[in-house]
């Protein structure tokens, strides 16, 4: 009786207890890449940059190397400063000077309503082509906003940013509003989350490998600060202050980028933009490095881990996979499809074509929790590793209603066998130290159909991917 009542119950309309589907008018492609653009955030970054390591802390692309490839990603970006030397020389004729380093931030947005109200769920990828001192491939930290009483047009009133999630190794670090260390930049242009990068190297004891931290400092209170005192910010978890270098700041948000005087970052200037220090070497704000970076989408790397790919062997290994139920194929930014519909596998496994073993035993973007919401959320940081485990794909975590995946989605045979490509679980910014309960939803039943107001775009591409250009300079 009770597996006729939970197959009953994901396939009827939903309400449980939260208000059931209305409809909201859908978002414009402009409005999605609008929203995203207004509420990515600032990046204040430490580097280490001594003895011949110029640029390695830099953000990137995928293929700043232009040979198409991820798995060589590494032992190329081990060769930024050959990057940068060509620049100062003006070597034209260098191989460097195809490089196309273009700062970016992999993104995706998922609209979806409850009741006459929409929210937003925006992801930001901060990808760093090495970590751990060069010796790993593939860095994947990300920075998550919810949104609520989106309207259609980014910061209008009665909107509001509800929660945020930061990557801190393998801790999930949540803010809501009105918490201490959620701290924003407010322009006319955009509202962005500041946020500390620790540099690639350091102990397991320090700030290292590029996680990240919530800056505890108000806007007001940097801006305030004579542009010769050090450049530093205090970050949670530490609460203490820790050197910037960088300024990563979204090149869309052109307020923001004219009050911090950001460039992009082009062969042409790259040597007048490295940090250049180690990561004890403090500067001050006048000397930190302000670099615009750009948008890409999620959905651009998603195609390369699938098993139909030809060429999904040249970025990943198979030791690794992950099968998703696509109710829609994956697009790019044209509507043509790249992944089709159906039960599909995909590989994640990290290939380093620079390493003995070919991987550093990572796995790439469909492998990760956050992009299914799927994360044990900590209020502060602790020791790397000791998250709880949130037991999603197993069936048995459940949200702040009683409901599991296969609830919500209707499909009772997906625990520990597949991920469903709408499975989403929307935190709300508290914590529940329940080991397998997290506080937040599943969306329910068909919350991503335009009829339900709700958009899933973490398989849809909607930023054009501009293949080997530089960033324009004004």
């Amino acid at each position: 009786m009770l597996a006729l009542v939970l197959v009953v119950l994901g396939t009827l309309p939903v309400t449980g207890n939260r208000a059931a589907h209305a409809t909201v008018p859908l978002l414009t492609t402009a409005q999605r890449q609008a929203y995203l653009n207004y509420y990515a955030p600032v990046i204040f970054k430490r580097a280490n940059e001594d003895n011949g390591q110029d640029g390695r802390d830099w953000l990137t692309n995928y293929d700043f190397d232009q040979d198409r490839n991820f798995a060589t990603n590494r032992y190329h970006w081990l060769e930024s400063e050959h990057y940068v030397a060509a620049s100062a020389a003006n070597a034209t004729t260098s191989p460097y000077a195809a490089w196309r380093i273009r700062p970016t931030l992999y993104t995706s947005l998922v609209e979806y309503a409850s009741g006459t109200t929409k929210s937003l769920v925006l992801l930001y990828h901060v990808y760093n082509a090495a970590d751990k001192e060069g010796a790993a491939i593939h860095d994947w930290e990300r920075i998550e906003l919810v949104v609520r009483n989106v309207t259609g047009t980014p910061g209008a009133t009665g909107e509001y940013v509800n929660n945020s999630t930061i990557t801190h190794h393998h801790e999930h670090i949540i803010r809501k509003r009105g918490d201490s260390g959620f701290n924003f930049m407010n322009t006319a242009t955009g509202r962005h989350l500041m946020v500390w990068q620790a540099d690639e190297a350091g102990s397991v004891l320090a700030t290292h490998a590029h996680e990240l931290r919530y800056v505890n400092d108000t806007y007001s209170s940097l801006v305030s600060q004579p542009v010769t005192d050090n450049a530093e910010v205090e970050i949670s978890g530490k609460d203490e202050n820790k050197n910037v270098h960088y300024v990563f700041v979204p090149q869309a948000s052109s307020a923001t980028v004219t009050a911090w005087g950001a460039k992009p970052l082009t062969f042409a200037n790259a040597s007048t933009l490295i940090g250049g220090h180690d990561n004890e070497h403090t500067v001050d704000w006048y000397q930190a490095k302000r670099i615009t970076y750009e948008l890409q989408d999620i959905a651009d790397i998603i195609p390369t881990h699938w098993a139909g790919n030809p060429a999904w062997s040249t970025h990943w290994l198979s030791s690794a996979s992950d099968d998703v139920e696509l109710e829609s194929p994956v697009v790019d930014e044209t509507g043509a499809v790249e992944v089709g519909a159906g039960r599909q596998r995909f590989y994640s496994k990290s290939r380093d074509n620079g390493a003995s073993d070919l991987t550093d035993d990572r796995e790439g973007i469909i492998h990760k929790d956050w992009l299914y919401g799927v994360y044990s959320a900590e209020a502060d940081e602790d020791i790397e590793g000791s998250s709880d485990h949130f037991p999603a794909f197993e069936g048995t975590g459940t949200d702040s209603y009683g409901w599991t995946r296969q609830m919500a989605s209707g499909r009772h045979d997906s625990p520990d066998a597949y991920w469903w490509q709408h499975d989403l679980f929307v935190h709300d910014g508290t914590v529940d130290t329940a080991s397998s309960r997290e506080n937040g939803e599943w969306l329910r039943g068909a919350w991503y159909t335009a009829a339900n107001g709700g958009f899933d775009g973490r398989w849809v591409q909607l930023f054009d991917d501009r293949p080997g250009l530089e960033p324009s300079i004004p």
